[in-house]
């Protein structure tokens, strides 16, 4: 669907076809700026709420042969205990690590999927302030155990690989310094934030674009709207899978980075 043919469309009708813009995901319901309460922090507590609500309805009556609800906490469990902590960071050290790599997992995939549910239809991971907040709690978590490990002072010496030069030493640890504390959040944060993003904006384009041809359109644009329609239920599938890869992604990226704070080596 091209936007100048919209924006045609939107002139010969005398109306105007709106694209899709930052502030539809801003959403103030109550006050505005910094402290406003906004659509995306009401389904962020929607999703504590229901996740809550699950876990304790699926598991307070746990039983050898498990209820579809307890078969389905438990996959999800087992493969985030399995899949990604045991095997990512180690039979050794993994476990303690298990709760924060699930609720993490459950809640980036919960609030992903919400962008795809009726009457939802908002991932809340699109608003940059939710992945910054989940990538600081990595980063606590991965430097601190780092630090209280072996010190502060070996910690950011092993930064810089031994044997090098002394001339070089200054310029790669600053490198390093740049990679582990800028670099490696922000693209984790960016990552999830950047996806979720797109593909919200993608579905409200075709969705309302479609729309506005259907409603508005001559014949032509009427059957090309069915088609944004047909597209957007294709996008609409597309992205609940990416929804799901960007959940398991950030949570294996956590796992990797918690890992290599506890590598020998580092």
């Amino acid at each position: 669907m091209s936007l100048n043919v919209l924006g045609s469309l939107a002139t010969a009708t005398g109306g105007g076809y709106e694209s899709p813009t930052t502030a539809d995901f801003y959403q103030p319901l109550l006050n505005d700026g910094p402290f406003a309460i906004t659509r995306p922090a009401v389904v962020m507590m929607l999703s504590v709420g229901l996740i809550a609500w699950w876990l304790i309805a699926t598991t307070k009556r746990a039983a050898i042969i498990p209820s579809k609800g307890q078969w389905v906490t438990e996959g999800i469990y087992g493969f985030i205990r399995n899949g990604v902590a045991r095997d990512i960071i180690g039979s050794k050290d993994f476990l303690r690590f298990v709760p924060l790599l699930f609720s993490m997992f459950v809640l980036i995939l919960v609030n992903n999927l919400f962008g795809v549910i009726p009457p939802v239809q908002f991932p809340t991971m699109s608003r940059i302030g939710f992945p910054i907040a989940l990538t600081a709690v990595v980063y606590v978590v991965y430097h601190f155990i780092g630090i209280r490990r072996v010190g502060p002072r070996v910690y950011f010496k092993s930064l810089v690989p031994a044997g090098l030069p002394g001339w070089i030493v200054p310029f790669i640890f600053f490198l390093e310094v740049i990679t582990f504390f800028v670099t490696r959040p922000l693209t984790l944060a960016l990552r999830l934030f950047g996806n979720m993003f797109a593909g919200h904006m993608l579905l409200l384009l075709f969705i309302t674009g479609g729309e506005f041809m259907v409603i508005h359109g001559g014949f032509g644009l009427k059957i090309a709207g069915a088609g944004s329609f047909a597209l957007a239920f294709v996008l609409t599938i597309f992205e609940a899978l990416i929804e799901f890869l960007q959940a398991y992604i950030f949570t294996l990226l956590a796992a990797t980075y918690i890992a290599g704070s506890l590598a020998d080596e580092h």
